[in-house]
């Protein structure tokens, strides 16, 4: 069985709120964190396992279009 990759959000900020939702309603997501990003150019939501990765950071392939 292949575990599809976690999600991968491009953003234009350091610091991101993340609440699990997205194409599912709020209300079946987790409580909402704010997680910041360090020199490495992404953090995880412990949660949810999004990664969220700085645009025009290290760990950005430019593969995608920011958020």
């Amino acid at each position: 069985m292949d575990i599809p990759p976690p999600e991968t959000i491009i953003v234009r900020t350091n610091v991101v709120a993340c609440d699990g939702a997205g194409e599912i309603s709020p209300a079946l997501g987790h409580p909402r964190v704010y997680l910041r990003i360090d020199e490495k150019g992404f953090v995880e939501c412990g949660y949810c396992d999004r990664r969220y990765v700085l645009a025009g950071g290290p760990a950005d392939s430019g593969s995608a279009e920011a958020a």
